[in-house]
């Protein structure tokens, strides 16, 4: 996955297979440097609608070697100039058995029109997960702990591909459940489905499209949220 899953588990999930199909006949490097340049018709974060539903680009940078990465997350909407938000982030991989790998780090969360009186602009969170890989399967549980906000998450999620090398595509579906935990504020739980189809165009960009539903239950709060997405991934 070109970047940490806490913005969109989908978004991960489908650039993992995209990338594992783009760098399949690749010569192992000691780095690698990913590119994402994705469209969003609905940036959806936790199951909760953001940037006021705005239609976005969130382009991103990752620099991964060996089991370190480090990487600037970005929303862009295109249709409100409002709600820009950066998230920097970083985390090391350890290896527990051939399937299996703890992922540890922490993002920096900045919204540059987010005005320091009303509120913090930044925010910094902490997570911890247990990632699989197994047979086409990618089940993973992750805890976040943002210690401004002193908010608590857990989620999980599965995701499962089948390439398609033939065609030079796979198709990907996923799903994510979770629930957060504020120290002000009401608990909520989220869900979601998506499904995607990313297409090799060389051996360093990938084209994907995709679909995604997510729900809520949070009281007040828009739900039945449906959003496509697409892009193009480089990595080197």
């Amino acid at each position: 996955m070109t970047k940490f899953l806490n913005k969109s588990v989908l978004l991960g999930l489908f650039v993992a297979a995209s990338c594992t199909l783009a760098r399949a006949d690749q010569t192992q490097s000691s780095y690698s440097v990913t590119l994402d340049f994705p469209y969003t018709s609905k940036y959806v974060f936790r199951g909760l609608e953001r940037a006021n539903g705005a239609q976005s680009i969130q382009p991103s940078v990752e620099l991964a070697t060996r089991d370190f990465y480090a990487g600037i997350w970005s929303n862009q909407p295109v249709t409100r100039h409002a709600d820009n938000e950066f998230d920097f982030y970083s985390g090391y991989k350890l290896k527990l058995a051939d399937a299996w790998h703890l992922d540890t780090g922490a993002t920096l969360y900045y919204y540059p029109e987010l005005a320091r009186g009303a509120g913090s602009n930044t925010t910094t969170e902490g997570f911890l997960g247990l990632v699989g890989n197994f047979a086409g399967f990618a089940p993973g549980l992750y805890s976040f702990y943002d210690f401004t906000l002193q908010t608590f998450t857990v989620q999980g999620q599965l995701g499962y591909s089948v390439p398609i090398p033939q065609a030079g595509l796979s198709v990907d579906l996923s799903a994510y459940a979770g629930h957060v935990s504020p120290k002000h504020g009401g608990d909520y739980s989220y869900w979601s489905l998506g499904a995607n189809l990313p297409f090799r165009l060389n051996d360093k960009a990938t084209f994907y499209v995709g679909v995604s539903y997510t729900d809520n239950n949070l009281a007040l709060a828009r739900g039945h949220l449906v959003s496509f997405t697409t892009g193009l991934t480089v990595g080197f």
